[in-house]
């Protein structure tokens, strides 16, 4: 049986590694402090605090796979200096973020990264974990270069921000979507091509990414997923910018909207990963599993990205 540690485990992608590893027979230990919620049914956890220098004493031993998800340097050093020597293969969770020019549609592996300078930046960081990674496992790793991760369970609050403000009703505040695009991978679909990359010895560098989308199409799918039949109002950049929206997401954004000059961002080329084995669902199949993640969480809660009723009011009152 194989043996798979997952730095993590027990929240959104970790916990979807953890469980599709488990449901192909594998044997999953997860470590982690446990606080963010628990392991999948049928995986082990340790709990440790990887700030403490014991933190990896009960899992020094070796490994068909490890999975690390951090970006934070001190933990990404002390997980390999503690355990790389005895991991066949390593999968580190990057981030197509790590490429230094948004601008460059369809742009491959070899595209010029980010060169770190402030380690508390997630971009910076992200090249800084690749190359600590690369020099201490070799050819055994697989960087992972997810694009935007969505589906149940998005703590970011981004790609769900859409189906539940069409479900909320009402006059719906859109940007121009006009050669505007969207490259979103559904997190299950992301977690189980983990697994099995893993399990075929996949190694380097891999735009983990879904298919790029029109950002029109994946509006228009929200809008149906919610079955809404309300009024949807355009609003040029300009505005939208001369009254404090911002793009992309967080607070005050209109959520996947790009700068356009950024149009590569969501268009990184997937040639890589489909000839490993990635696998896709439908972009309407993702925004219904999205949405009712959305209705069981509360449509009207507290949102860490978008624009609030009263914000959106403001907007378009101005």
């Amino acid at each position: 049986m194989r043996q798979m540690l997952v730095l993590g485990g027990t929240a959104w992608l970790g916990r979807a590694v953890a469980a599709h590893a488990v449901a192909q027979g594998t044997e999953v230990t997860c470590l982690a402090r446990g606080e963010s919620g628990h392991a999948p049914p049928g995986a082990r956890l340790i709990r440790a605090d990887r700030q403490d220098p014991t933190a990896y004493d009960a899992v020094r031993r070796d490994w068909d796979e490890v999975v690390e998800l951090s970006w934070d340097p001190g933990f990404v050093a002390s997980a390999l200096d503690s355990l790389a020597d005895n991991a066949a293969h390593w999968t580190l969770v990057s981030s197509v973020s790590v490429y230094a020019r948004s601008d460059a549609p369809f742009a491959d592996e070899t595209a010029e990264l980010v060169e770190p300078a402030d380690l508390e930046q997630y971009a910076d960081a992200k090249v800084h974990a690749e190359r600590l990674t690369s020099a201490a496992v070799g050819e055994r790793a697989l960087l992972a270069r997810a694009g935007l991760i969505v589906g149940p369970g998005d703590p970011t609050d981004r790609y769900g921000y859409w189906p539940a403000r069409f479900a909320r009703g009402g006059q719906v505040l859109v940007p121009d979507a006009t050669d505007r695009w969207v490259q979103a991978i559904d997190v299950d679909d992301l977690a189980a091509w983990i697994v099995s990359a893993g399990d075929a010895g996949i190694t380097g560098p891999v735009n983990a990414v879904g298919e790029a989308l029109p950002l029109a199409a994946v509006l228009a799918s929200a809008r149906d997923a919610a079955a809404a039949d309300g009024e949807t109002v355009v609003v040029e950049d300009d505005v939208l910018t001369a009254r404090g929206v911002a793009f992309w997401a967080g607070p005050r954004s209109l959520p996947l909207w790009l700068p356009r000059d950024a149009d590569g961002f969501a268009r990184r080329s997937d040639a890589m990963f489909v000839a490993s084995g990635g696998r896709r669902r439908s972009l309407s199949e993702t925004m219904r599993r999205t949405l009712r993640d959305e209705r069981e969480r509360g449509i009207v809660r507290p949102r860490r990205a978008g624009l609030t009723p009263a914000e959106e009011t403001e907007v378009l009152a101005g």
